[in-house]
C-alpha cells in the first residue's frame, strides 16, 4: 500500500457539533495497525477532545488538510471546506433528497469528490455497520427517566450533557424511583433499541413479553420491547408477513391502540418509513383509557408516526407538553399533558463516549476494507459520488435532485 495521509477535519456546522470520528488514542492505533498510514488532525477550538490530547498521542496538528488523501468528519462538511479530488467520509444527509443539503451534493459532484457516506455503508446482509444510533438510544432512554422525574415531581436527574461521561450518567440513574406496576414500552430493536435497553437494564425493571404486558399486572416496574408485528397487523386480518409489510405497508394498520391503557412511558426506537401507517394517533392519546404520561421519542420523526411529536426539542430545552385534546403544545406540567422529549441530536449530549464508540466501529468495520480487501464491496456500495464527478450506480436516483429538478 502506498503512503496514505488521513485527515480529521474541523467540524464546521452551526450549531457546533463536538463529536469526532476518531479519538486521539484511535488515531495512534491506526498508525500502529497500518504503518503506511499517517493521521493528521485539523486544529479546532470546539471538539470534545482538545488539540493537545491529539498532540500528546504524537498526532500531528495542522491548519490545513489539503495534503490529505482521505478526510474523515462527522456531520455535513461545509461547502467552502470541500477540497476537490479528495475522498471524504461523513454523514451527508442527502440520500433522502433533503432540500437543505442539495447544494452540498452539487458541490461534491462539481469538485469531483468521492463521498463515502457513513449512512449507507452496509454489510452483505444490507445492515448498517456504523453510526451513532447506540448512543442515541442510551441518551434518549436516560432522558426518558429524567423527563418522568420532572413530570411526576418525584426525583431530578442531572441532564446528560452536564455529565462528564456515561459513568456519571449511570450514577445519576441511582436516583430513579418508579411506582409499582410502572410500565414502559419500547418499539424497535437495532442499534437505537439496544442502546435504550442498556439503560433500562441498569434499573430494577423487569422485562416481560408483549403478551404479558397486555394481559398481566405486576407489583414491580416492567418493560416490553416490541417488534413490528407486535404493533402492526394486516387490514384484512390475515397473518403478518414481515417481508410483505416492508414491501407493501399500505396493506397494514397500526394495532398500537391496545397498549395505550397499559403504558406509562413510551420510548420509540424504531425505524419508520413515510410509506408505513402511523403508529400512535391523536385519537389514541385522546382515549379516556390512555395512560401514557411520557413519550421519549428517540426516533423523532416530526409529524410522523407519533402524534405527540409535533417538533424536535433541543438539548438545552428538552421537554415540551402535548395536549392530546387539542393536538397543541402546552406546558408539560399541565394536568393531562403528555411530557414529550424529542431531541434530534441525542449523541451530542455525551460526545466523548459517542465518539469513542463510533471510532471503534470505524476501526473494526471500515478501515480494514478501506485499506485492504473488501470482498463484499462494502466501501464501493457506500460510495455516493466518485472522483469523476458522477453519482455511482446505486445513487443515480439522486440525479434530478442534484440538478434541482425535484
Amino acid at each position: 500500500m502506498n503512503k496514505i495521509t488521513i485527515g480529521v477535519i474541523k467540524e464546521g456546522k452551526v450549531p457546533p457539533d463536538f463529536r469526532v470520528p476518531l479519538t486521539p488514542k484511535q488515531c495512534k492505533a491506526i498508525e500502529a495497525i497500518y504503518p503506511d498510514v499517517k493521521v493528521v488532525v485539523q486544529k479546532s477550538p470546539i471538539r470534545t477532545f482538545k488539540d493537545e490530547e491529539y498532540a500528546n498521542e504524537g498526532i500531528e496538528l495542522v491548519d490545513s488538510i489539503e495534503n490529505c488523501d482521505i478526510i474523515f468528519g462527522v456531520k455535513e462538511v461545509q461547502v467552502e471546506d470541500l477540497i476537490p479530488n479528495k475522498t471524504f467520509l461523513f454523514f451527508s444527509h442527502t440520500i433522502k433528497k433533503q432540500p437543505y443539503n442539495r447544494a452540498l451534493l452539487q458541490t461534491l459532484l462539481e469538485k469531483k469528490i468521492r463521498l463515502v457516506d457513513y449512512e449507507v455503508i452496509k454489510d452483505k446482509h444490507n445492515k448498517r455497520v456504523i453510526g451513532f444510533g447506540r448512543y442515541a438510544g442510551i441518551v434518549g432512554c436516560y432522558n426518558a427517566f429524567l423527563t418522568y422525574g420532572l413530570k411526576s415531581k418525584t426525583y431530578e436527574l442531572k441532564p446528560a450533557h452536564l455529565c462528564a461521561d456515561r459513568k456519571e450518567v449511570e450514577e445519576e440513574l441511582k436516583k430513579v424511583v418508579l411506582p409499582q406496576n410502572f410500565r414502559i414500552l419500547l418499539t424497535g430493536f437495532g442499534r437505537v433499541g439496544h442502546g435504550a435497553q442498556e439503560i433500562i437494564d441498569l434499573l430494577p425493571i423487569k422485562e416481560v413479553s408483549p403478551e404479558e404486558f397486555l394481559t398481566q399486572e405486576f407489583n414491580e416496574p416492567i418493560y416490553a420491547q416490541l417488534e413490528v408485528e407486535d404493533y402492526y397487523g394486516r387490514k384484512d386480518g390475515g397473518a403478518f408477513a414481515k417481508s410483505e409489510f416492508y414491501s407493501t405497508p399500505e396493506l397494514y394498520k397500526s394495532t398500537f391502540d391496545r397498549y395505550v391503557s397499559k403504558t406509562d412511558m413510551y420510548i420509540p426506537c424504531h425505524f419508520w418509513s413515510a410509506k408505513s401507517p402511523v403508529i400512535l394517533t391523536q385519537e389514541d392519546l385522546q382515549s379516556l383509557e390512555n395512560r401514557i404520561q411520557v413519550i421519549a421519542d428517540i426516533s423523532c420523526d416530526v409529524d410522523g408516526p407519533i402524534a405527540a411529536t409535533i417538533r424536535a426539542s433541543k438539548i438545552g430545552d428538552p421537554i415540551f407538553g402535548y395536549d392530546p385534546q387539542t393536538g397543541e403544545e402546552v406546558d408539560y406540567l399541565n394536568e393531562g399533558a403528555i411530557a414529550v422529549m424529542s431531541i434530534d441530536n441525542l449523541p451530542c449530549e455525551l460526545p466523548k463516549d459517542a465518539s469513542e464508540d463510533f471510532g471503534n466501529e470505524l476501526l473494526r468495520h471500515v478501515l480494514p476494507r478501506l485499506f485492504g480487501e473488501d470482498p463484499d464491496n462494502m466501501i464501493a456500495r457506500g460510495t455516493q459520488t466518485n472522483l469523476d464527478g458522477e453519482l455511482t450506480e446505486d445513487f443515480k436516483y439522486l440525479e434530478n435532485y442534484s440538478k434541482g429538478l425535484e
